[in-house]
């Protein structure tokens, strides 16, 4: 008995079409055929046809190899396809069945936080990543010969089951986040859900995050890396204003352009900064409510301003 490895989708098709188990035809000089329709000499050229088979024996390492060789002029198989026939065998017919078969009724669920086709093993490679916390080719040639998947479906479905115990939105931006890693990382931590609710609400309507996406990872360690947003940055000509600005008070009363110097008693009390050594700083920081403005903006030689952070 052999494993079909490549070609699986072509045999199957092939047998639905003699046993008639789907209802399609083929079309020959414009007209429709079935199987059963086809004289009966074209039924035996189409069922005595040889068919080529390449029979794969060998390492993990080598069937990869030979399919990466016989795929190259093809649609290139994906890496989880590949590890698929690499470590063929009960572990991978189950997972396969449970995990990147597009009748189960658990795909819609699925494919809320797992971007990618199911068919192309999206969904498989997602759970996978998630047990062996990325480390997929050493976890399937452990449990290469595994005849139950429990341990990959428990734990898909704990990290799932965690998402919705936090978070009630279901949109766009929870797709394909790396929620393996993120479950890893935060699931000891205790969570509000309405609380969560509410922020994840705000944040989504606030026009100074631009990475919507980085909302819930934000939200998770505390909200602490505002670099996790891509929070809307001052422009340039908004620098420029508050920097002339701020440069020609500092000239007219003899102190440093930089708020922050001028208040101490080093040398750099009165110095004037160029404007490209001066980055712009919000008054009071976006985490407590400051906008991205003019009005909130003031220009701190750079020492200050990373020394400032988010107080």
């Amino acid at each position: 008995m052999y494993e079909v490895l490549d070609g699986q989708q072509r045999i199957t098709s092939f047998g639905r079409y003699v046993n008639e188990t789907w209802k399609f035809s083929i079309a020959r000089n414009g007209k429709e055929y079935k199987f059963s329709s086809l004289d009966k000499d074209e039924q035996q050229k189409i069922l005595n046809s040889p068919l080529t088979i390449y029979v794969c024996e060998g390492e993990p390492s080598e069937i990869k190899e030979w399919f990466e060789i016989i795929n190259m002029r093809n649609v290139p198989l994906v890496k989880q396809e590949l590890l698929n026939a690499a470590y063929h065998g009960k572990f991978v017919t189950l997972a396969r069945k449970e995990f990147s078969n597009s009748n189960n009724g658990n795909i819609s669920r699925w494919k809320t936080y797992i971007s990618g086709d199911v068919k192309r093993q999206a969904i498989l490679e997602a759970a996978l990543d998630w047990v062996s916390d990325g480390k997929i080719d050493a976890y399937m040639s452990e449990h290469r010969q595994d005849d139950n998947i429990d341990e990959l479906k428990n734990h898909f479905e704990t990290v799932l089951d965690w998402i919705d115990g936090i978070f009630d939105y279901t949109g766009s931006y929870v797709c394909g986040l790396d929620w393996g890693r993120l479950y890893k990382q935060y699931h000891g931590n205790p969570y509000q859900k309405d609380k969560v609710t509410q922020r994840v609400d705000e944040l989504l309507e606030d026009t100074q995050v631009k990475n919507k996406k980085g909302i819930f990872e934000f939200i998770l360690g505390g909200e602490t890396d505002t670099s996790l947003l891509d929070v809307r940055v001052f422009d340039d000509k908004v620098k420029k204003a508050v920097y002339n600005k701020q440069t020609k008070d500092a000239k007219e009363h003899d102190y440093s352009n930089c708020p922050l110097c001028r208040i101490g008693h080093e040398k750099n009390a009165k110095r004037i900064y160029q404007l490209k050594e001066m980055e712009a700083d919000h008054v009071t920081a976006w985490t407590k409510g400051g906008s991205t403005d003019e009005s909130n903006c003031q220009m701190l030689c750079i020492t200050h301003n990373r020394a400032k952070g988010n107080r």
